[in-house]
């Protein structure tokens, strides 16, 4: 076996501990373990029903046996599988095999084994192996990690709610904000994106070689087939879904894999803004103990965190437009591209794995500079050319906009000169003492309570 050295994905290679949790769900491994589940629950979901006067429901004693098979299933028994699908050429078959030579000498299954596999064309066990293996993935790893990314823009919100920071439209100084806010929109946004994704509701099917249940009729002419099929997709946690080719659709998953990428993009804006608040100085990073950050500037502190989860949401959101685009269609009744595409379902969520873990960590290292924040707003009084022209509005002065346009239009103001245009203002005396009170510092609005509220 080719060490993490030997690997050609990096998520195999230099990432592999990063990507761990994802193994128990996309790797090939995982994948023949789900298929050996399904046509297992298959199996007991028959038996167990009486109107199959052929096969006999099974024991206690059997059902756990059974369970067994799935529990205790290692790389070895994977490895075997393989090695049958060497001989066959065809994936799904070789799980059959495989079971029905692991059940022979089970006295009870011994009668049954026809039965494995009963029915069913490929495309059944496949899509309700991946709708687990996507399902499941999403609720024990993925979102658990978006979660803890918007826990820690939450406390970075809180903690600054009141500290006051420039903005900055168009790249030039603008109205000022609070950097509690501006993490405060961000933890916002990545939780409503993370509520998308939990919504989706996976899709999957039982019913045969185009969808029409052809062969279970032809057994079991009177069997109610939809009905049944129904209450074992269900009972494995998914959505039953009545109408299908041979392949289920993939629109479920086309809706996850956009939902997912749509969270990615909200990331990348945020790894794109504190990488600019980094160099802006707004964010000093705290340096690790025997980390470099550059092989000939010893100064360095890089904010490399933040790029390296924007590079992995760049391959992420490839992979997953690809695949939202690509699985929902199909040739006719089916064609085998899905197959190979869907395989890289892994590879997408891992490079997003990625991208949520370097954030976080980034996140982890940030400290704030008031000074440095304080002192941008304090070179930038012309920025308070709004509020003034808001109030010489109210107060029903002429061409307020114009005033402040030729008084700071690509111009800096300093504090003096802002008072005496404000001295100078036909407006009441209390509106002129709020406006000669007001600092680009305590211009904020209501921003901090906004940023205590996420």
């Amino acid at each position: 076996m080719p060490t993490a050295l030997g690997a050609i994905s990096p998520l195999d290679g230099r990432y592999e501990k990063s990507a761990d949790a994802l193994r128990p769900y996309f790797s090939e491994a995982a994948l023949i373990r789900h298929r050996v589940l399904v046509e297992l629950e298959w199996l007991k979901a028959l038996a167990a029903e009486r109107r199959i006067p052929e096969l006999k429901p099974f024991s206690r004693q059997t059902i756990a046996a059974l369970d067994r098979l799935v529990a205790g299933f290692t790389e070895k028994d994977a490895t075997h599988i393989k090695n049958i699908e060497a001989e066959t050429n065809h994936d799904v078959k070789s799980i059959e095999y495989w079971l029905k030579g692991k059940l022979a000498k089970n006295a009870q299954v011994q009668r049954s084994l026809e039965f494995i596999h009963f029915a069913c064309t490929s495309e059944d066990i496949n899509n309700l192996s991946y709708a687990l293996m996507l399902a499941h993935s999403r609720d024990r790893v993925m979102l658990p990690r978006l979660d803890a990314l918007v826990g820690a823009l939450r406390v970075l919100a809180r903690r600054h709610a009141a500290r006051p920071m420039l903005s900055r439209t168009h790249g030039q100084p603008a109205s000022p904000t609070t950097l509690g806010k501006e993490m405060a929109n961000f933890a916002q946004r990545l939780k409503r994106a993370r509520e998308a994704i939990e919504r989706v509701s996976m899709l999957g099917k039982m019913n045969g070689a185009v969808g029409n249940y052809n062969a279970h009729a032809a057994a079991y002419p009177s069997f109610p087939w939809e009905a049944f099929c129904r209450r074992f997709v269900e009972r494995l946690g998914l959505e039953f879904n009545p109408y299908t080719t041979q392949i289920e659709p993939h629109d479920a998953m086309a809706e996850l894999f956009d939902a997912y990428a749509r969270a990615n993009t909200v990331l990348l804006d945020l790894d794109r803004d504190l990488w600019g608040y980094v160099s802006l100085g707004y964010f000093r990073q705290k340096p690790k103990a025997g980390e470099v950050g550059s092989s000939t500037m010893p100064h360095k502190v890089n904010p490399i965190d933040f790029e390296n989860s924007e590079g992995n949401v760049g391959i992420a959101n490839a992979l997953l437009r690809h695949l939202a685009d690509k699985l929902p269609v199909s040739r006719w009744q089916r064609d085998l591209s899905d197959s190979t595409a869907l395989r890289n379902a892994g590879t997408a969520l891992g490079h997003s794995l990625l991208a949520y873990a370097a954030c976080l960590r980034g996140l982890g290292k940030l400290e704030a500079d008031a000074a440095r924040m304080a002192q941008d707003l304090d070179a930038n009084w012309e920025v308070l050319a709004e509020p003034v022209q808001q109030v010489m509005r109210k107060h029903g002065v002429p061409d307020a906009y114009e005033k402040l346009k030729a008084l700071t239009r690509g111009k800096r103001l300093d504090r003096r000169q802002l008072a005496a245009f404000v001295r100078a203002l036909p407006i009441p005396a209390a509106a002129k003492k709020r406006l000669l009170a007001l600092t680009p510092a305590s211009y904020v609005g209501l921003a901090p309570a906004l940023a205590k509220r996420v």
